[in-house]
């Protein structure tokens, strides 16, 4: 059923798909049609000349004699997507071929899903620059409406309000929308931990709506360009699938808490916190908290042990891509089932794995997954959503000691604030992961203890106390909505003679 003919206002236009695309064409070239086209559908020229990937398509309705199709596109390679509408009558006679053509491409864009979903939303008012009940209303509510998704919307009042709400909710929601940053992402999840039935409600998906200051999850789950467009984040969340990732049980004494992201401490705790006012700036706040805290270059005295799985950067590189070229079965780890009230931190040998100390002086730990942790820095770019490990980097004080007697002096190279600077060149790309100073693992669990009296710790972006903790990782138990079976961010480096090698290619 290649294409059929709808009239509007006089002009004939075509509207056709294939097995990829989708195509609206005005079947005359006069100054009139261009006119007409113009004022009705917006004149995206993506569309009229290459069509629109077929997965942008959420709506095709005939009713009344008239053909409507529903479709997000750009009005340039590299603009945020918009909804879209092409509309239009067909004669009598096309009535029941128009029908069964608006099905076909129903059926065809969602590839035999059900196109309306059960969907609870969560909106922080409050997240990033305040934009979140702006843009939920004019961008992203409106792509719900157009398929005719259920909607529980509740708008956040407080700090721990999602917590609460997703603590007590119904299990039976298609997704879970998040409409805010990484913060919100993270209460809901503690609060799906709190669940009578948790196994159950940690199966339902999250689907973030970028309108935080990072946004870092829906960077890692859509990529550059559509992480940060909440059109794209709501296409994901009627076109994604679920994407298993894995969790981390972050303990201090007999309190557990879910981290899905990350966990820092020293200079880049620091600037997350102490740019906390700077939230109307969006993610550049953390690039001038980088660039305060290289000033000051503050040192972390904290004592932290690891249990070590990998530390060979090329070899985790070679993982990722091998994983992303769909040569490396997933990992045959079972999934973790959810802590239990009980578990305290363990000592070292209180294991069958064995702990490794890291005994040189640092500026900061970072520990997480996914690449990005916020636009201007991929800080994880080996990260594998689902390897049952946990990404750990930590900058030292000192990369290397050079043993050099020279009227008996021993000689250090330390890393300046030159070299820290020079970390920012490329930091979007992952170029720090291959600093010598930046001491990179994979690990299945790590634990700190910090030796001194204040400092700040960061889990998901939000402050804890400043004391004794460890993380584990828990296999594969979080799910979210991706269009990808991996994190989208692709690892581009260069191989030994030059070239350049990408991660999937």
């Amino acid at each position: 059923m290649p294409q059929i003919f709808i009239d509007t206002r006089g002009v004939s236009v075509s509207l056709r798909f294939t097995e990829t695309s989708f195509f609206v064409e005005p079947t005359k070239h006069n100054d009139h049609t261009i006119t007409c086209y113009t004022g009705i559908f917006n004149y995206f020229n993506d569309v009229q000349h290459a069509g629109v990937p077929l997965r942008s398509v959420i709506s095709a309705n005939f009713a009344s004699g008239t053909v409507e199709v529903q479709y997000l596109a750009r009005s340039s390679k590299t603009s945020s997507l918009a909804l879209a509408t092409a509309h239009g009558t067909v004669k009598e006679e096309d009535m029941t071929r128009a029908k069964e053509w608006c099905q076909a491409l129903l059926l065809a864009a969602y590839q035999g899903a059900n196109p309306s979903k059960n969907l609870k939303v969560f909106v922080n008012p409050f997240g990033g620059q305040g934009k979140a009940r702006t843009t939920y209303a004019s961008k992203v509510e409106p792509i719900f409406l157009a398929t005719g998704c259920t909607l529980d919307v509740t708008y956040t009042t407080h700090s721990g309000h999602a917590l609460e709400l997703a603590r007590e909710m119904k299990l039976e929601y298609d997704a879970l929308v998040v409409v805010s940053g990484d913060g919100l992402i993270h209460e809901v999840l503690n609060g799906i931990y709190q669940h009578q039935h948790r196994d159950k409600a940690f199966c339902i998906p999250i689907a973030p709506i970028p309108t935080g200051s990072a946004n870092a999850m829906s960077l890692n789950l859509l990529g550059l360009q559509d992480g940060l467009d909440p059109c794209a984040a709501a296409l994901n969340v009627l076109k994604g699938q679920p994407l298993k990732v894995d969790l981390f049980s972050f303990t201090q004494a007999n309190l557990h808490r879910i981290s899905f992201m990350s966990q820092s401490i020293g200079l880049m705790a620091d600037l997350d916190v102490e740019t906390e006012h700077l939230r109307w700036m969006g993610d550049t706040r953390f690039l001038v908290g980088y660039l305060r805290g290289v000033i000051t270059r503050k040192s972390c005295p904290v004592e932290l042990s690891l249990k070590v799985v990998d530390q060979d950067k090329s070899h985790m590189m070679d993982a990722l891509y091998a994983r992303r070229a769909g040569s490396l079965p997933n990992p045959s780890i079972s999934p973790s089932p959810p802590l239990s009230d009980g578990k305290k931190i363990d000592s070292p040998g209180s294991s069958h794995e064995e702990w490794t100390r890291f005994e040189k002086p640092i500026l900061w730990m970072f520990a997480g997954q996914g690449p990005f942790v916020g636009r201007s820095l991929m800080q994880f770019p080996v990260s594998v959503a689902d390897d049952g490990l946990i990404d750990i980097a930590i900058q030292e004080t000192v990369s290397r000691m050079w043993f050099v007697r020279f009227r008996d002096l021993t000689v250090y190279l330390k890393v300046s604030r030159r070299n820290l600077l020079r970390a920012m060149d490329g930091a979007e790309e992952g170029r720090v992961y291959w600093m010598n100073s930046n001491r990179y693992f994979k690990a299945s669990a790590y634990r700190a203890r910090p030796l001194a009296p204040k400092g700040t710790l960061v889990v998901d972006g939000e402050e804890v106390p400043f004391q004794e903790f460890q993380v584990d990782v828990l296999h594969r138990l979080g799910t979210f909505l991706s269009p990808y079976p991996y994190y989208e961010p692709a690892f581009t480096v260069l191989d030994a003679e030059g070239k350049t090698r990408r991660a999937g290619v």
